[in-house]
């Protein structure tokens, strides 16, 4: 089960990585990969930035294509994520690529073959959100105090 926690410490040097909704949200709930198009060499403790956008495709993939059974919650309606924020973070412990004719989903049924899996572990979703404006790829968020 993953924790959760307050967000009451300064701000360190951990990197933040944004997606789109919902898959922000899926990491903290059962996903253990972000695919993505290229690779990364960052290892270790980074953010997770909820941004403003949603994808509809990710959320239908989710109800629709059996992957909601993955996950140790419900699916929230669209309404009710969080956007423009950090909500938590995790762990990148590898980096994985699959062939485009290779069957990825042996890793992780999250797993997209012909892209690169950052492989997650240790996901802390924050019980506040922390208001941030993201970017793309990897990025050193500027934290809104309030």
């Amino acid at each position: 089960m993953n924790g959760q926690y307050l967000y009451t410490v300064e701000v360190s040097n951990l990197k933040a990585l944004s997606l789109t909704e919902p898959m922000a949200w899926a990491i903290f709930h059962g996903k253990d990969v972000e695919n993505r198009r290229w690779p990364t060499k960052v290892r270790g403790r980074v953010y997770i930035h909820a941004s403003k956008g949603f994808d509809e495709v990710h959320y239908t993939f989710i109800a629709l294509e059996g992957m909601a059974c993955l996950l140790d919650e419900p699916l929230p309606e669209p309404e009710d994520f969080v956007h423009g924020a950090i909500i938590g973070e995790v762990d990148i412990v590898a980096c994985l690529y699959y062939p485009p004719d290779e069957l990825a989903r042996l890793h992780s049924p999250w797993a997209m073959p012909g892209q690169y899996q950052f492989v997650l572990e240790n996901a802390v979703e924050y019980v506040k959100p922390i208001p941030c404006k993201g970017m793309l790829r990897f990025f050193e968020p500027r934290i809104n105090r309030q």
